[in-house]
């Protein structure tokens, strides 16, 4: 094999995705003084716009992490240990939300589910309704559950939540949702909603964000957990000077506005609508090819990916490294329970419909030299939906 692959490299997992040329240049920047006029102005601007993504106009908080240090920023923030706190097990992300809740020596009470659809709101409002005396003290929800493709409806918790009276934060991880699918932190009343910039918002990995309500704040004053770099204090007086009580991850910084201006500028209902279009082309594509979908429920289908079953007696990663070496594209694996049960076609981000009809065309080529069964003419049926959606 020779060191240099002609063509671009097709990166189509679920996170990180593509980088776009515009966010990469914005990146090419001098360092300045972080505690200097240009930085705090920068700092604004960036808060304003995400705010405009999260729809909120509370307190957003950007920390030089991976989405998991805004899921500990938020657990030692408002939770004590021996907290109870109900989560779903929709899929691998709350599994690991789970354990790190545990670590911290919280009272984790679980919902069970088999993986191929989201949190049943009905169930949650049931528990929420015997738990007379207030023992939880946080419902976890993952919006888009990125090992399995499925999405659980927040309004439809919150719904739960009010039903029954029930005063628990309500908490969404909303990693693999946010910039691709309509989300509301304000008018769904969500407490805290979790994020991070190598997803649906197009930037390199290395940022989480945390929007942050008032009742979140109000149950942070009173927590006596200690914390220190995770401390969400500092940053309501951030969001009001732009300055951060950390030397931030500045290039991150111009990266993110860059992003952030091409959804804006695009517009984010067309930005859903995009998202939507592929990934309905996608699951057009895995039904003519006679596979199957991870997510189970329609309703519950996420914009970001689609996560694909492999027949009985094939393996989803050998798959995974024929198209990486034949096709030079990279695909998400399976995770958890369902490692090397399913293969997910990332389709959110910078992505172009003939980018989405070139992904779709190299894995039914993979299917085809891996000797997967299947059906010809996936990428044929995207390609009729697309054109006809365009």
């Amino acid at each position: 094999m020779t060191d240099y692959v002609a063509g671009r490299h097709f990166l189509q997992t679920p996170g990180p995705t593509n980088v776009p040329d515009r966010v990469l240049r914005a990146m090419d920047h001098h360092a300045i003084n972080h505690r200097g006029p240009e930085f705090g102005q920068l700092g604004l601007t960036v808060i304003g716009k995400l705010r405009q993504i999260f729809r909120t106009d509370g307190i957003v908080a950007i920390f030089p992490s991976s989405g998991t240090g805004a899921w500990e920023a938020a657990l030692v923030n408002t939770l004590a240990a021996g907290d109870r706190v109900l989560i779903a097990r929709t899929g691998q992300f709350s599994h690991l939300w789970e354990d790190m809740a545990r670590r911290h020596g919280l009272d984790v009470q679980t919902m069970e589910t088999d993986w191929r659809r989201g949190a049943d709101p009905e169930q949650i409002a049931n528990i929420l309704k015997e738990d007379s005396d207030h023992r939880i003290k946080a419902v976890f929800v993952v919006h888009s559950e990125t090992s399995t493709s499925c999405m659980s409806d927040v309004p439809a918790v919150r719904a739960a939540l009010d039903k029954t009276n029930h005063p628990a934060l309500l908490m969404v991880d909303a990693i693999s949702s946010l910039a691709c699918v309509d989300y509301r932190h304000d008018e769904w009343r969500v407490d805290v909603t979790i994020a991070g910039s190598q997803k649906g918002l197009m930037v390199p990995p290395g940022l989480s964000f945390t929007a942050i309500g008032p009742k979140a704040l109000a149950a942070a004053e009173k927590n006596k957990t200690p914390r220190g770099y995770w401390e969400w204090a500092p940053y309501v007086a951030s969001n009001k000077t732009g300055f951060f009580p950390y030397t931030p991850a500045m290039h991150l910084f111009y990266a993110l506005n860059a992003a952030l201006d091409m959804l804006l500028e695009e517009g984010l209902p067309n930005v859903f609508a995009r998202h939507d279009r592929y990934a309905e082309a996608t699951r057009r594509a895995v039904r003519a090819w006679g596979l199957e979908l991870q997510c189970a429920d329609p309703r519950a289908y996420a914009p970001g990916v689609t996560a694909i079953l492999m027949p009985e007696g094939h393996n989803a990663d050998n798959l995974r490294n024929v198209i990486l070496e034949k096709f030079n594209m990279a695909l998400g694996n399976g995770l958890g329970r369902i490692d090397g049960k399913v293969f997910r076609i990332g389709h959110m981000g910078d992505l172009g419909v003939l980018q989405l009809a070139g992904v779709l065309a190299g894995v039914e080529m993979g299917l085809r030299v891996a000797g997967v069964p299947h059906r010809p003419g996936g990428a044929q049926a995207a390609m009729d939906y697309l054109a006809g959606n365009a």
